[in-house]
């Protein structure tokens, strides 16, 4: 199942900005991968160069239409936390030309080339 799906690996560092609740913070979205709202803040996924915010490396996976990935990001997060020793999080949107729920997935910057190694030993 894992080696079907369409696995990106995102270039640079992404962080998390946090904007006010008020307005969608819409007018930055070069690079942008994901906004979040809780109701008090818009949380936006987006590159960062800066050492003040914490750095995440980000991948994505899309499946093929028809294949059954249910129960496949808790089993993926479980394994890298068993090995890394780090959480992760993940961002799911709906793309319905490209199969359907497609994931983004981060960890800490520092942690990519192993997180890749085990990635690619799963697929």
């Amino acid at each position: 199942m894992l080696s079907d799906a369409d696995l990106i690996w995102h270039e640079g560092s992404f962080s998390f900005f946090e904007f006010s609740g008020d307005q969608p913070p819409f007018q930055s979205v070069e690079g942008t991968l994901a906004f979040v709202r809780d109701g008090e803040v818009w949380s936006v996924l987006k590159p960062s160069a800066s050492d003040l915010e914490e750095n995440f490396t980000v991948f994505s996976f899309h499946f093929p239409e028809g294949v059954d990935n249910s129960g496949f990001v808790g089993w993926v997060a479980t394994h890298l936390k068993r090995h890394l020793g780090t959480g992760v999080f993940v961002i799911c949107g709906q793309n319905s030309r490209r199969g359907g729920i497609f994931d983004y997935w981060g960890i800490p910057l520092q942690m990519r080339n192993a997180a890749q190694s085990l990635i690619d030993a799963l697929r």
